[in-house]
């Protein structure tokens, strides 16, 4: 079965003022429980704020963040669903949970995973 990867960009969710997190953290919360109960889910979260390490081919690992980068993911979910339609309106209750505009990408078909 397929595999989505629905993504938002760091600073999609700038907009929300600071004493509505509390109800966007249940509503992003009750989704995934949603997803969960409905089998669908692999596996998501937030990721830090700006902050990466860079690891090279050589093993070598460079830490800081990056402003020269345009747009970094913000946060992610994996599900497992049928079709893409299906990932589409997960992605449409994650996207009103979250207050925010989310990507969707199929993610290639592995046969060895």
């Amino acid at each position: 079965m397929p595999r989505y990867l629905i993504s938002f960009d760091d600073g999609s969710m700038d907009h929300i003022p600071a004493g509505d997190w509390p109800e966007v953290g249940e509503a992003s919360h009750a989704v995934v429980r949603e997803a969960k109960a409905a089998g669908v889910w692999i596996f998501g979260g937030g990721i830090e704020r700006q902050r990466a390490s860079i690891v090279g081919t050589d093993g070598s690992a460079t830490d800081g963040a990056f402003p020269e980068t345009k747009a970094v993911v913000g946060g992610f979910s994996v599900i497992e669903v049928p079709s893409r339609e299906e990932a589409l309106e997960w992605a449409a209750r994650i996207a009103r949970g979250c207050r925010c505009a989310q990507e969707v990408r199929e993610i290639m078909y592995d046969p060895e995973s």
